[in-house]
């Protein structure tokens, strides 16, 4: 077995990459030995001393030492560790438990399940990846579904991503009727969690469309009993949401078009696009629909 390495920027997280898969679906990190102790491989490298995290994506496993540890010393037990771990076959992350007379969340014997896995295989996941990001399954019950949900490099806020799949999977799956998120953080170049900064709002472009928001375009769209929030700026793109009376309408569309999206783009030239993220039918005009992926 031959293990690839690749030092991340910086000098204090390096990958390995064992040329098989780590993780099927998401990414996990590990910061603690207690936390490790999720996972036999986590927990393994974390007996080696001077090991300060663990990180897990599909194809690599990203190890960061601590503070004054020496690669040269921490590369061979790091290796060996990983070596062994999956000559002998065993699970990076272990196999949920289900108890006696119980069936697992994600059993392909529930066919609400099993509709949910083919949307997210055939439909979601496709879609997602085309922009980096990655989606798995983590449970339903009395129709919730519980996803997990990883991208740094959308070409939208992640709300909007977010709406768009459950809308999908309320529109192909009737009796899905809400999505949990459990949002796994963004990632730097060496597979790290960071934290993501959302600035748009205060920037001179998302200050600028706020106000004219509030002294024109609300007012006038108040008498129809709705109004219009910014979301977020992101490059040339402002994201709006209609709400109140205007969710659902149809004519949000022409308002959208012909009315905000004109004012917003004549008031701040920079902007070139306008895109609503409104879920007016939960469902009923899904964006990752056929035809798109």
């Amino acid at each position: 077995m031959f293990i690839q390495t690749e030092a991340a920027p910086g000098g204090s997280v390096m990958r390995f990459y064992p040329g098989r898969t780590v993780l099927e679906s998401g990414s996990a990190q590990f910061d603690d030995p207690e936390a490790a102790k999720r996972s036999p491989l986590a927990s393994a490298l974390f007996n080696v001393e001077g090991v300060a995290g663990v990180a897990f994506d599909a194809d690599f496993v990203a190890v960061r030492k601590a503070d004054g540890a020496d690669w040269q010393i921490l590369k061979p037990p790091i290796l060996g560790t990983i070596m062994e771990h999956f000559v002998a076959g065993l699970p990076v992350m272990p196999v949920p438990d289900v108890h006696e007379g119980e069936q697992a969340d994600y059993g392909d014997d529930n066919p609400v399940v099993a509709a949910v896995l083919d949307v997210i295989e055939s439909r979601l996941r496709p879609a997602l990846a085309s922009e980096g990001g990655a989606l798995s399954f983590q449970g339903y019950d009395d129709g919730l579904v519980k996803l997990s949900l990883e991208g740094t490099r959308f070409s939208q806020p992640l709300f909007a991503v977010e709406i768009k799949i459950e809308n999908t999977l309320k529109n192909l799956v009737p009796q899905v009727t809400g999505i949990e998120f459990v949002h796994e953080p963004a990632r730097d170049a060496a597979g790290w969690a960071v934290e993501e900064e959302t600035p748009g709002l205060m920037s001179p472009e998302g200050v600028a469309i706020q106000q004219l928001l509030e002294e024109r375009i609300n007012p006038a769209v108040a008498s129809h009993g709705g109004f219009i929030s910014l979301v977020d700026v992101r490059e040339n793109r402002a994201y709006i949401r209609l709400e109140g009376g205007c969710q659902g309408c149809g004519m949000s569309t022409v308002t959208l078009r012909q009315g905000v999206e004109v004012e917003i783009m004549r008031a701040v030239p920079t902007i070139s696009e306008v895109v609503d993220v409104t879920d007016h039918a939960a469902g009923a005009n899904p964006y990752y629909q056929p035809g798109h992926v």
